[in-house]
């Protein structure tokens, strides 16, 4: 359902005015115009990287472990660097990026991998730099029967944004800011969005 997602999600038009201004600030926090190497971690078919390209000069890279998705993303960014990997084992050396996003990465992981996820982005993030989560807030598992056209089966986590800056820190981050907003009219569940920093 790869073509699907990137049609029905061509761009930002979809997240909320707070969403966005969360991707804003830790673009500043990053330097707007810094070069700074940036991990897209969960990129999709790239529409995160298309709204940073338009406020940022970063070196940017994406990662999914779909590989259509991935495709996807190349064409739609020729010029960017991409790979297939799971977030649990990514292909880079330690300390390897300022700014790791994952925009809606950890809802695709079960709780008993978070750990194990937040370690490895914690592993690439250098000293001193930032990442950015955004989630679904709630608790347990919820099954998607029919996504973006298709009838498939997709498991999707919910995380309480409390325990989600917990197994942050347990890993070694620090939350710089935490935002949390209800729910609108065409969401289910409230979201948050947590900006973390990997202490010098």
């Amino acid at each position: 359902m790869a073509e699907s997602y990137a049609q029905l999600l061509a761009d930002t038009a979809y997240e909320s005015p707070l969403d966005l201004a969360m991707v804003r600030h830790f673009v500043a926090e990053l330097g707007e115009t810094s070069g700074a190497r940036l991990l897209d971690a969960g990129c999709g078919a790239g529409r995160m990287i298309t709204f940073i390209d338009a406020i940022a000069s970063f070196d940017i890279e994406g990662v999914d472990v779909s590989s259509r998705m991935v495709e996807l993303a190349q064409r739609a960014h020729p010029a960017r660097r991409f790979s297939i990997a799971d977030l649990k084992d990514l292909p880079y050396e330690n300390a390897h990026f300022d700014g790791v996003l994952a925009w809606y990465s950890i809802i695709h992981t079960p709780t008993v991998e978070l750990a194990s996820v937040l370690s490895e982005l914690h592993r690439v993030l250098r000293p001193g730099g930032y990442a950015l989560f955004g989630f679904h807030v709630g608790t347990g598992e919820r099954i998607i029967r029919h996504a973006y056209g298709h009838d498939v089966t997709l498991q999707s986590q919910l995380y309480d944004d409390i325990a989600v800056q917990d197994a942050l820190e347990d890993v070694g981050f620090t939350v710089a800011a935490r935002l949390r907003r209800g729910p609108r009219a065409t969401e289910a569940y409230p979201q948050a969005f947590l900006l973390a920093r990997r202490p010098l």
